[in-house]
């Protein structure tokens, strides 16, 4: 049976993963494509190449207005502004919006699994889908974790489950819901692109919208946000907590991660907070919201448990990289917001750490991680665009706190990471937690990690 989208004209916007998977698939199903992206075919290289056998017409460079002549759809890939001048001439003359997402979940033949929030929702789907395997199901993980799972749609069973991570960017435009759907919390993060926390909180609650009878919610109960949203669950709500139990969920008693599923179910015990491989009260978080989402798509308890065990984290996340002459290297890239620096230095509260901010600054609030980081680093290196400025920032808490951490601004993670090894000793950690996005210098957070580990692994 044909798609309903074959011979229509779909506009894609912006060929980075997702887009470029959108392109193959649409090709695939017989639909018109025209694809468009704002940079030049000298930084589309990789793109290029993977749609470079297909008939379709690309335009790079510019979004000129006659892409819409014609046009019955129009993708837009992860980093598409709403408000881009195309898109809003897209709306006023009534093209439907869409993405990979909600056209995945338009057609997957199975149950969807959703997770959103600001930090922790790449371990946590990383996680339930070991659980969901270790259940004895076939999963299907991806989204905005790496994989666009609509390539993966010719191959996907009715008794399989699609585990994805959903990003307040893909969010914001979908009109379809996981039947989970998890919210784990929501802080400040990407108002350079939502403009208002307002705006920012509306993206992520729409995973909610669209559920039906059958359908469950999940959501961290201790986030002040994200368990505001309450009155935004259509049906059935489950809760992760550290600290308060759940009616439906998962929580801790005393040092034991404990779950019940479903309200038939009876308490059960998971495994000891001791027993969990990851790092950081974050990462107990992030197991118990695994637990609350994987037990209520059906996995036992004894999946969820030898999953956590078997669990090694996800590249990025608190990753360390190597240790040299009695200095640990750790790369936690992913941490793209102060909230998520804070996080990782709380995981090495004991220990003394050099580290390395920097990036391009997505206007978010400072202040609380500087207060934190001047009272409890052995020094604070910066780089990159925003380096000035964050260096500004912590030399103010230094000011204010009385300290004498060091602060040392330098231009690229490079030299931050040769400044870093020079003043580091036995027993320090340098921990790269940038608190920024990585576009000032590198295509994505994943590629600023792997040079780190490229300039450790040549010490």
């Amino acid at each position: 049976m044909s798609d309903p989208l074959s011979g229509k004209q779909v506009l894609v916007l912006g060929l980075a993963r997702q887009g470029t998977a959108l392109v193959k698939w649409l090709h695939s199903i017989g639909a018109r494509v025209i694809a468009s992206d704002l940079r030049p075919a000298d930084q589309l290289g990789d793109a290029l190449k993977e749609i470079g056998g297909l008939t379709l017409r690309t335009v790079l460079g510019e979004h000129p207005p006659d892409l819409l002549d014609g046009t019955d759809l129009i993708c837009l890939s992860g980093g598409v502004p709403t408000d881009a001048p195309i898109v809003q001439e897209a709306l006023r003359r009534g093209i439907p919006l869409s993405n990979d997402a909600q056209l995945f979940m338009e057609r997957c033949p199975c149950h969807v699994i959703g997770i959103t929030g600001s930090a922790g929702k790449t371990t946590t789907t990383a996680l339930v889908g070991k659980m969901i395997e270790a259940a004895g199901m076939l999963p299907w993980v991806g989204g905005n974790i790496g994989n666009p799972l609509i390539a993966d749609l010719p191959y996907i069973k009715p008794s399989d489950i699609a585990v994805m991570e959903l990003s307040s960017f893909q969010l914001e435009i979908m009109t379809a819901s996981p039947h989970i759907a998890a919210i784990l919390n929501i802080t400040p993060n990407h108002l350079d692109r939502h403009k208002t926390m307002e705006a920012y909180i509306e993206a992520k609650a729409r995973i909610l919208d669209n559920q039906v009878v059958g359908d469950v919610a999940v959501l961290g109960h201790d986030d002040p946000i994200a368990y505001s949203l309450r009155p935004r669950v259509r049906h059935e709500l489950a809760t992760f907590s550290a600290t308060v139990p759940a009616d439906v969920g998962a929580w801790l008693v005393g040092d034991k991660v404990v779950c019940r599923p479903t309200f038939i179910d009876p308490m059960q015990p998971v495994c000891t907070m001791a027993e969990i491989p990851l790092r950081g009260a974050h990462n107990v978080l992030n197991v118990l919201a695994a637990c609350a989402i994987a037990g209520a798509a059906g996995a036992p308890v004894e999946a969820m448990r030898e999953a956590i065990l078997k669990f090694r984290g996800v590249p990025h996340r608190l990753e360390l990289v190597r240790e040299w002459q009695g200095v640990r290297f750790v790369n936690d890239s992913i941490a793209t917001a102060p909230e998520r620096v804070i996080a990782a230095l709380e995981a090495y509260k004991d220990d003394p750490v050099l580290l390395l901010l920097g990036g391009r600054d997505k206007k978010l609030p400072w202040e609380e991680l500087a207060a934190l980081a001047v009272k409890r680093c052995r020094a604070v290196i910066t780089f990159g665009e925003a380096g000035r400025m964050i260096a500004e920032v912590m030399a103010t808490a230094r000011a204010l706190f009385c300290t004498t951490t060091p602060i040392e601004q330098v231009s690229t993670l490079e030299e931050a990471v040769l400044l870093a090894t020079r003043m580091a000793t036995d027993g320090d950690v340098v921990l790269l937690a940038p608190g920024c996005t990585s576009f000032d210098a590198y295509k994505d957070f994943e590629e600023r990690g792997e040079h780190f580990r490229k300039l450790v692994g040549r010490l």
